[in-house]
């Protein structure tokens, strides 16, 4: 057997897995299986020699077109589905007796509630949750941290299970943290930033974002803190991905997204993301008074 045999064979192997993963991102049985072709696609044109456990390998790349075909919905302002729930399962074109064992595997109802999760939330949860990733793997799919890669799918599971009664309450307190950090930053209040902080607060920064700033990560209240102390004049309050945050705009264009994960009424990490394709995918929205 010739290697693109051996490589047709392990990916088939593979197909029902990563149909399966595709279908609950996207709870479309189409745009599944073009998530699935797409992956087949990649496989042939990558170097064989970096792609150690396949599966996994191919379970990352379908996490990530997936991830990027739901935040393109978002763009476009499309419905998540080709018609519905009910008809992305039940496509009497094709096989009625095994669509509808597939959509009893999956469930209409979790289906409809993952539709309400943002793009990185629904990854994270379908991943962690439904094929047991741990969230170090999961970070790098989504381009967050682990930390927050964890609390994005503990907002989704909360959601799911229906736990999630007060959104609102929710989001005014974190939001009252965020602008608190906002607030104590631009003053350069040192121990107001402090007390808003973890102790053991994470902040980090992709390549491009730390080009601007020429800093590094920094870790501990007390040198994040004195990081920000001073800075965010032109930070304006948003939520990203899900989480409170803010962005940075440079002649009129926005330049930097910083994502917090606020734990225990602290702020536990910042993320500053500014590599414009990142920029591109994230989903994010300023919020006015």
């Amino acid at each position: 057997m010739n290697e693109n045999n051996w490589l047709a064979d392990q990916f088939e192997a593979n197909r029902a897995h990563l149909k399966a993963a595709a279908y609950r991102m996207l709870g479309s049985r189409s745009e599944a299986e073009d998530a699935v072709q797409e992956a087949w696609l990649r496989l042939t044109r990558a170097d064989r020699t970096e792609v150690g456990n396949l599966a996994g390998w191919l379970t990352t790349v379908v996490a990530r077109i997936c991830l990027d075909m739901l935040r393109a919905r978002k763009t476009r302002r499309e419905e998540p589905l080709e018609t519905s729930v009910h008809a992305a399962i039940a496509d009497p074109a094709k096989d009625p007796e095994r669509d509808a064992a597939f959509a009893d595997s999956v469930g209409v109802a979790l289906l409809v509630v993952l539709q309400t999760l943002a793009p990185a939330e629904r990854v994270a949860f379908v991943l962690h949750d439904m094929f047991d990733l741990p969230f170090d793997e999961i970070a790098p799919i989504i381009g967050r941290s682990s930390a927050a890669a964890r609390q994005l799918a503990s907002r989704a599971r909360r959601r799911v299970q229906g736990a999630d009664e007060t959104p609102d309450v929710d989001l005014g307190r974190k939001r009252t943290i965020a602008e608190a950090f906002l607030t104590a930053s631009r003053n350069g209040d040192l121990q107001a930033l402090i007390a808003v902080l973890a102790p053991d607060v994470v902040f980090r920064l992709d390549a491009t974002a730390a080009r601007f700033g020429a800093f590094g990560e920094r870790r501990g209240a007390s040198e994040v803190a004195e990081l920000f102390k001073g800075r965010a004049q032109a930070a304006e309050i948003a939520i990203v991905d899900g989480e409170l945050g803010f962005v940075v705009r440079v002649a009129g264009q926005i330049r930097v997204v910083v994502a917090f994960t606020i734990a225990d009424n602290r702020i536990a990490a910042i993320e500053a993301i500014a590599d414009p394709d990142h920029l591109e995918r994230l989903e994010y929205s300023i919020l006015r008074d």
